[in-house]
């Protein structure tokens, strides 16, 4: 990841509604979620869930599948490791392996 698309990552998450949508497709792992449950499971209306889908997914935080006439939507854990990684890449004096158990723990979902 470089440094546009973290900016443009933080600018997709920086919005409460999309926030609690980036948030409930983690709670969600890999089942995923319809857009029309996630709008329901937020009280959002499907027009603003639709919108804020597609902000996440150019930030690259989340991914969709298609079967048939339905969209899955899923939290993209390689993106949020890449945006990890970014923020983490010059750490502990630029020894990033310093680093790599906690990236490692969030990505694993240790520790949550």
């Amino acid at each position: 990841m470089d440094k546009k698309q973290a900016i443009t990552a933080f600018g997709a998450l920086s919005q409460e509604s999309r926030l609690d949508v980036f948030r409930r497709l983690v709670q969600a792992g890999n089942q995923g979620m319809l857009s029309g449950e996630i709008a329901t499971a937020l009280g959002q209306k499907q027009n603003t869930a639709s919108v804020n889908l597609s902000i996440l997914l150019r930030a690259g935080l989340i991914r969709n599948e298609r079967d048939g006439r339905t969209v899955r939507y899923f939290a993209d854990f390689e993106g949020v490791g890449g945006l990890l990684g970014y923020l983490m890449e010059d750490c502990c004096g630029g020894q990033a392996d310093q680093c790599r158990p906690l990236i490692d723990q969030v990505m694993t979902g240790r520790g949550c």
